[in-house]
């Protein structure tokens, strides 16, 4: 099995960030994306131990996960930083436009610059002011971007549940803004969300659509 290691870190001269994202495919909410450098690579074994690509990890580990990343970024052993680019940025611009916007929020929410980049996935996101190489499956191949891909998705995650109790009829605390079942009768019950569905998205057209007609 793959896992997870600083083969690609260390390569690299200098301080290296891992930047991955999560909520590109959802219909509603923010994308939102992390970056993390390891200042220090002797840390935490659980964490080590068990970083890996988000979407492979249970909720609970996950959520572990990101209290072990924010702790370690309290010790200064990791440089953790956090962007979004919300629902109607995602309209206005797209969603692969979007999420660059988002990378370039987290990169610029680090607390110093690093000297180089490994973004997940096989394009580049414009803006950063640092040298930048992608990695596909990144988040299962090395500790910086796995360790930014949980960041991304348990943040979003808590913004989508946060979400779920000012707009109880979505199921959002359960499908984070996915077009699930519960998800869809919402929809055709109560209507969009402005600003916080996806309007761009053909699934929310065609709903506003038929509400429409």
């Amino acid at each position: 099995m793959v896992m997870p290691s600083f083969e690609f870190e260390d390569k690299l001269n200098g301080l290296v960030v891992g930047i991955d994202e999560a909520g590109r495919g959802p219909w509603a909410g923010p994308v939102v994306a992390g970056a993390v450098v390891f200042l220090k690579k002797n840390i935490d074994n659980f964490l080590l131990d068990n970083l890996n690509d988000s979407k492979k990890l249970s909720i609970k580990k996950r959520e572990i996960l990101y209290d072990k990343i924010m702790q370690a970024k309290e010790k200064g052993d990791l440089l953790v930083g956090i962007g979004q680019a919300s629902a109607e940025e995602i309209d206005n611009m797209n969603i692969l436009q979007a999420t660059f916007l988002a990378m370039q929020r987290a990169f610029g929410a680090l607390e110093c610059k690093p000297d180089f980049a490994i973004v997940d996935g096989n394009q580049k996101p414009k803006g950063l002011s640092c040298d930048c190489m992608t990695l596909v499956k990144g988040d299962a191949l090395s500790y910086s971007v796995a360790a930014a891909s949980v960041v991304a998705k348990v943040y979003r995650d808590k913004i989508m549940a946060d979400l779920a109790k000012r707009y109880p009829y979505y199921g959002f605390e359960k499908n984070a803004g996915y077009g699930t079942k519960a998800h869809v009768v919402g929809l055709n019950e109560y209507g969009i969300i402005p600003g916080i569905h996806r309007i761009s998205y053909k699934p929310i057209q065609e709903i506003l659509c038929r509400r429409v007609a």
